[in-house]
């Protein structure tokens, strides 16, 4: 599934985590939509990544409600 990362810093000196978004259009003006939200996005977003449903990296997660649209459809 193609997905772009958004990094979450940890607090406390606990690790950055990964959480990984399905990106909605392109890239305009260094933005990138993300189907979970309306509003919100990733703003400089890097490439856009071939990941995987099941994620076998340490800190790293899906968005679960770019999770569950994925699997309505």
């Amino acid at each position: 599934m193609l997905a772009v990362s958004e990094r979450i810093d940890g607090l406390n000196g606990a690790p950055d985590q990964t959480v990984w978004h399905k990106p909605v259009g392109r890239i305009v003006d260094e933005w990138q939509n993300i189907a979970c939200s309306d509003t919100e996005g990733i703003l400089s977003p890097r490439a856009k990544h071939d990941v995987p449903i099941r994620l076998a990296r340490k800190n790293e997660a899906w968005c679960t409600d770019c999770l569950n649209l994925i699997r309505q459809r």
